[in-house]
């Protein structure tokens, strides 16, 4: 099979296309056919290292924690998957060698794979994973909010996405309006503008333009409830001035910069929380429920994905995975798909 890998960190030349032996699953696992790949940010910096020519856990690695197939063969121990089952993936490279999705067939614990609705597609499926996990746990850690996600489930909540233009953004959006919340955001122009909008956010904010603490105290006098955070270093002043009491700060990424200064008796008088999130370590029990949720949430047509959805998708051949990183690596603006398999 064709298969992409990576032997020693580095930029998007280290990464190679390769024939490899086709594994069969072992206990509690499941090969899946790859139908779509996805790259998230974490991608790149998995394969990037702190430093060119780190070393590796493996030999060699199959990058792409994301993706969408169809089960090809299913080991023993495993009861909810059965071959031919549409499935969409999430955590597949996490601390595995050749999980990754940037293949043409995938072996991975059955814990991580999840049946994709009917109505979803494999560029959907691919989309999830990463983004929409993120984007559910975000929405999920308030002190007075739910711990699952449905319709009715944050009415009467302000949420504030910062940089809804992004995939985790951009589900954050989806799930938060889906859940009945009223939802702002902040964006850098007005091509941002336009996808924030078509991904369902009632106020959108050009931070760029305007003074942005004073436009959404103007839209939630008693502040937000909760706050989806991609650049807290930059933001944290910003998300003081509009957080109400017992308010929340989900943090799920360090855009510019990994260290922030916290007003600390300001903080306390207004009892805000906040809850660092990444996927990798957040642990299955809620991984599992987000994928219940994002279930519901894309049976009920909630999280569609494309340029009219706001996630403008942007596709590439498995030959070209260099390039795929590439562009996730410059930050292009939506969604970089890998087309591995024909449908």
């Amino acid at each position: 099979m064709k298969s992409i890998v990576y032997r020693s960190t580095g930029d998007p030349s280290v990464l190679e296309l390769v024939d490899r032996e086709i594994r069969d699953p072992g206990h509690g696992e499941a090969r899946v056919r790859i139908m779509v790949s996805a790259v998230n940010p974490t991608d790149w910096k998995s394969r990037r290292g702190a430093k060119p020519g780190e070393p590796l856990p493996f030999a060699e690695v199959v990058p792409n924690q994301d993706g969408a197939g169809v089960v090809d063969a299913v080991g023993p121990g495993v009861e909810h998957l059965r071959v031919g089952d549409r499935v969409w993936l999430a955590l597949a490279a996490y601390q595995r060698a050749d999980g990754g999705t940037a293949q043409e067939f995938a072996v991975l614990p059955a814990e991580r794979i999840f049946p994709l609705p009917e109505n979803a597609g494999f560029d959907l499926g691919a989309s999830l994973g990463v983004p929409a996990i993120t984007a559910h746990r975000a929405l999920t850690i308030a002190e007075d909010g739910p711990r699952r996600l449905h319709p009715g489930a944050l009415d009467g909540k302000v949420v504030l996405v910062a940089g809804g233009a992004g995939a985790v953004g951009h589900a954050a959006i989806q799930l938060a309006k889906w859940a009945g919340a009223v939802v702002i955001t902040t964006v850098s122009g007005p091509a941002k503008v336009a996808l924030v909008t078509a991904a369902g956010a009632d106020h959108v904010i050009n931070y760029r333009e305007t003074r942005a603490a004073a436009e959404i105290r103007r839209i939630a006098p008693d502040g937000v409830d909760q706050i989806v955070e991609v650049a807290p270093a930059q933001n944290s002043e910003l998300d003081l001035a509009v957080i109400r009491n017992r308010g929340s700060v989900a943090v799920y990424a360090n855009n510019g910069g990994d260290q922030m200064s916290l007003d600390v008796r300001r903080h306390f008088s207004l009892n805000v929380r906040y809850q660092f999130v990444l996927l990798y370590t957040v642990g299955m029990a809620a991984v599992h429920a987000a994928a219940e949720d994002i279930n519901a949430a894309i049976a009920d047509g909630a999280l569609p994905v494309g340029e009219a959805a706001g996630l403008p998708l942007h596709h590439f051949d498995l030959a070209d995975t260099a390039a795929a990183h590439t562009a996730v690596e410059e930050s292009i603006v939506g969604k970089v798909l890998i087309d591995v398999s024909a449908g």
